[in-house]
């Protein structure tokens, strides 16, 4: 069977159909001046800690966020200014810690992921 489309009917059904880019622009209502940050806190073993304090410090501000890992040794800070660098660093209360990462101004990806391994 073979079917026709009139030029009416092409011209109103690619009218009417959603622009396939439009899928692609999930991040339309995000702030391009705003980023995150995320990774997982390991030990030694590099196995991933529950109950680690990761400490996010603004550079600029000299103000400092934490966050407390789960299980998965997993961390994630949003709303973070891409014109600004960031310090990160885990501990413990057992006395482990990891040295301090830097979140630059030139990582220009939307989530940058930095790794914490911790140390005695």
């Amino acid at each position: 069977m073979r079917l026709l489309l009139g030029p009416a009917l092409i011209c109103a059904m690619l009218t009417c159909a959603p622009p396939l880019r439009a899928q692609d622009n999930k991040h339309l209502n995000e702030d391009v001046n705003t980023r995150s940050l995320e990774g997982v806190v390991t030990d030694a073993g590099d196995q991933p800690v529950n109950g680690a304090i990761v400490l996010l410090k603004d550079m600029k501000t000299l103000s400092i966020r934490s966050y407390i890992t789960h299980e998965d040794g997993a961390y994630h800070f949003a709303g973070l200014s891409t014109n600004v660098e960031y310090q990160v660093s885990a501990r413990t209360e057992h006395g482990e810690s990891s040295g301090a990462k830097t979140l630059s101004v030139f990582d220009t990806k939307k989530t940058a992921v930095i790794n914490l391994k911790l140390k005695k």
